[in-house]
């Protein structure tokens, strides 16, 4: 329920600009040019800062080829500090995702080799604007044009359905990203985050940085019994008794509360707290 709360706070303080979905207008202020850790489309009309990936592509696809050092420095401050711990706490698309998981009892296994999507995903993002361009050599921001379903979901919905002479140029794109989106809302469903675990870019970086960030998961060898409890409870089907750091891992942290032996913990390197049977019973 904690979580569930940070989350909802996450996606109302980053898009609390309400009036811009009556109205259908992008808020333009100073705080625009700030870049939220996580997805959230700069053209939501809710938005109140910038997203992080669509940033990077717009100054990469310009005539100056430019890699922002702001938007790099952002994110591998907050990878280095948490990992993916934004995406499993913060992020406002996979908040909806969850929602969705919850509307169905069935559960289905997401194939491991869709997850491998994810790196490929990144590479383009960030080095295809740098170099497939166009004859007076300007490159596009090819994910967030292309692919991107949170900005279709934030932005291109809530704009086409209030302004008519944006409706009047929908053409066969929106419809594609439309499609993605439908996709993944569908199997969003049966499937725990489907596109933080195939096609999500931003979580494919933060990744990098699960088994070195500052805060990041521990097993204590001498509490664990390796009874699966942790494995059982984690959404992502993954067995953070053997793993405790994968790049796949949002930081849930399903699996702490899970353990009878409180042998998993999520800190910079303090102690696990003093175990009691107490504990365990509960």
């Amino acid at each position: 329920m904690r979580r569930r709360l940070v989350q909802a706070l996450s996606a109302l303080l980053a898009n609390a600009n309400l009036p811009g979905f009556i109205e259908g207008r992008i808020y333009q202020g100073r705080l625009k040019s700030v870049c939220a850790p996580f997805l959230n489309c700069y053209s939501c009309p809710g938005a109140l800062g910038a997203c992080p990936v669509g940033s990077f592509q717009s100054l990469a696809a310009g005539f100056s080829h430019t890699a922002s050092l702001y938007v790099l420095g952002f994110l591998t401050a907050v990878g280095a500090a948490g990992g993916r711990f934004v995406c499993g706490w913060l992020c406002p698309f996979g908040f909806i995702q969850e929602l969705l998981h919850r509307l169905s009892p069935r559960r289905w296994a997401l194939p491991r080799v869709l997850e491998y999507l994810k790196w490929p995903v990144l590479l383009l993002t960030v080095l295809l604007p740098f170099y497939w361009r166009d004859a007076v050599g300007l490159a596009e921001p090819y994910y967030c044009k292309y692919v991107c379903p949170a900005g279709t979901l934030e932005a291109g919905l809530p704009l086409v359905g209030r302004r008519t002479e944006l409706a009047a140029l929908v053409g066969p794109l929106f419809f594609l990203k439309v499609g993605i989106l439908a996709v993944l809302v569908a199997a969003a469903v049966f499937v725990w985050r489907p596109f933080c675990r195939t096609l999500c870019p931003l979580g494919a970086f933060y990744g990098l940085f699960n088994r070195v960030s500052l805060f990041r998961l521990q097993v204590d060898g001498a509490r664990c019994t390796s009874c699966g409890a942790c494995a059982r409870r984690c959404p992502a089907g993954l067995k953070p008794h053997r793993d405790s750091n994968p790049s796949a891992c949002v930081r849930c942290l399903e699996c702490t509360q899970a353990c009878p032996t409180q042998a998993l913990t999520f800190g910079s390197g303090a102690k696990a707290p003093a175990f009691t049977p107490a504990a365990k019973e509960a």
